[in-house]
This record gives C-alpha cells, structure tokens and sequence, in this order.
C-alpha cells in the first residue's frame, strides 16, 4: 500500500526567516484561506509576502497561515516528475530575489482515517458556530486511508485543510533533491 506523508515547515532550523501575512501591490491584506482549499484559483495580481524576522532563506516555508511558498527550485522538479495536481502562483517574497510561487493543491479528498487519527473533534450545537456543526474542528496525529485518494500525488484532506500531503515517491524526490525548510510526517 502507498505511503504518505504531510508536508510542513521546518521551524527547527536556527535564524530561519518567517513570512508573514500576504498582502496585495497595495499593502492589504488578502483571504490566505484560499490557498489550502484545494481548488484552481485565478491569477489575482502581485501577492507579496512579508518576512519577519528575517533571516536563511528556504525552499519550502508555510506562511503564517499554512500557505505554501515555494522557491523555483521546487518548481522545477514537480515539471521534471510531470506533477500537475498543483498550481504555482508567482508571489514576491520582501527583500528576495527569488523566483518564489504559492504551492496551490488542486485536490482535496475525504481520506482522513478517523479511527486511526490520536485524536479528532468535530463542531457541535453548543459550539456556537451552526455552520460547523458535523465539520473536523481539530485533529491530532492526523490519519489518511490511502485508498481513498486515487493514487494521488499531492492533495489537501478534506475536512482538515491546513495539512498538505504527499506521496512516498515525492517526498523521496524532495529529499534527493536537497530542498531546505521541509519536514514530513507520515500519515
């Protein structure tokens, strides 16, 4: 069976650098939530991203908000690997030369293993939030069951999007390729 792995930030590595919040050319704030949805967007002009504190820069960094930055390196080898379950949106990352890109997952799957997962909690009435009620409000050592994600390469789960999936074959990938700033957790 095929193994995964959620994609996140090393936060361990010492004076690395932290975007902050995107903002627009106008210095205002944008919706990050739209980046972990899962879905194709529409190129929306510049998006910057902020950065501090400053400091090593990285291949792979989560923005304050889980959004995926990337620099052209990994860019590069997802259209070597012919992976074209995500999208890049050109982004300028402050004071940095780059090329950078928001990693954008362009599926999302009901996968998460409920039974398997350390622990799961879900909206309910007394929350105070009807819109959520039945939805995952929070998730501990997340669980996928791999058979319900069609063999898919990069994915965001359904119901919990804040984690970004890989596959085994691409997890390798990065790593061989010596990308700073990832850290993986198997699902």
């Amino acid at each position: 069976m095929s193994r995964y792995y959620e994609l996140a930030d090393d936060m361990y590595i010492p004076k690395r650098w932290h975007l902050r919040h995107p903002v627009d050319e106008h210095g205002r704030k944008i919706n990050p939530w739209q980046f972990t949805k899962g879905q194709g967007l529409e190129p929306q002009g510049l998006i910057r991203f902020p950065v501090r504190p400053d400091g090593v820069t990285l291949d792979f960094t989560l923005d304050a908000f889980a959004t995926p930055v990337v620099h052209d390196r990994v860019v590069q080898l997802f259209e070597r690997l012919g992976i074209q379950e995500v999208q890049f949106l050109p982004v300028q990352v402050e004071n940095h030369a780059g090329p950078y890109f928001i990693l954008n997952a362009l599926r999302s799957f009901r996968c998460i293993d409920d039974a398997r997962c350390e622990e799961v909690q879900y909206w309910r009435p007394e929350d105070g939030q009807p819109e959520k009620v039945g939805q995952y409000r929070y998730i501990a050592g997340v669980r996928i069951d791999p058979t319900k994600v069609e063999g898919a390469r990069v994915f965001r789960p359904w119901g919990w999007t804040l984690g970004l999936i890989i596959s085994e074959d691409l997890k390798e990938a990065l790593e061989r390729e010596g990308l700073t700033g990832t850290r993986f957790t198997e699902v």
